[in-house]
């Protein structure tokens, strides 16, 4: 060829806004109650994720040996996370040693020797669209919506650095972790409250 055919050509990059769960949502969801365990199951399974940002891939796989304590008795999960292989570790919050707790003697986690039972994604995401209606959540929910939970929600907003929250969610890159990360009005509030305060004290 002579000539470049791309010569001056520009891509443009289309930002995509990923939804996640307001804590009133994520709220709303961990107080329904079911009387279908199938439904039940995927909301806890759902909320565990909510807690600790694990990618389902990821959930389907943890088992005992993934889970280890540290010097104060606190638990951890730590394993290599099967997009990126990439090792991350987490500190386990108590709303996700509940849920633990509630599903080691479960059939299938006994039986796959692992710490939670799994449907496939697919039947998870299906069940999520009907436990989201019923908690009047408009969003489109699926799985992957709990990562972005955690890393906004349940993190960034309660002051975690995105550092930190990098290293959780196994990123190799922070600038992965920042597309991901929504900084919502109720922190820019409490940040502006915190300067306002420390301003006040000058005067």
């Amino acid at each position: 060829m002579e000539r470049d055919p791309f010569a001056g050509y520009k891509s443009k990059v289309k930002h995509v806004e990923r939804d996640f769960l307001t804590s009133q949502e994520l709220s709303r969801i961990e107080n329904l109650v079911f009387s279908i365990p199938r439904l039940e199951l995927v909301r806890d399974i759902f909320v565990f994720s909510c807690y600790t940002g694990i990618a389902y891939i990821d959930i389907s796989k943890l088992s005992k040996e993934n889970l280890i304590e540290d010097e104060d008795g606190g638990l951890w999960i730590s394993m290599i996370r099967t997009k990126t292989q990439t090792r991350f570790q987490i500190p386990l919050l108590p709303e996700s040693i509940e849920i633990l707790e509630k599903y080691k003697s479960h059939p299938v986690s006994v039986n796959r020797n692992k710490l939670l039972p799994t449907f496939s994604n697919q039947k998870m995401n299906a069940y999520l669209k009907e436990i989201a209606d019923r908690a009047q959540v408009k969003k489109h929910c699926t799985f992957h919506v709990a990562r972005h939970t955690f890393s906004t929600t349940v993190t960034l907003t309660n002051g975690v650095p995105i550092e930190t929250v990098s290293a959780m969610l196994g990123h190799k890159n922070i600038r992965t972790t920042q597309i991901y990360a929504r900084i919502l009005k109720e922190k820019i509030g409490a940040d502006m409250k915190v300067l306002k305060e420390k301003l006040d004290k000058r005067e």
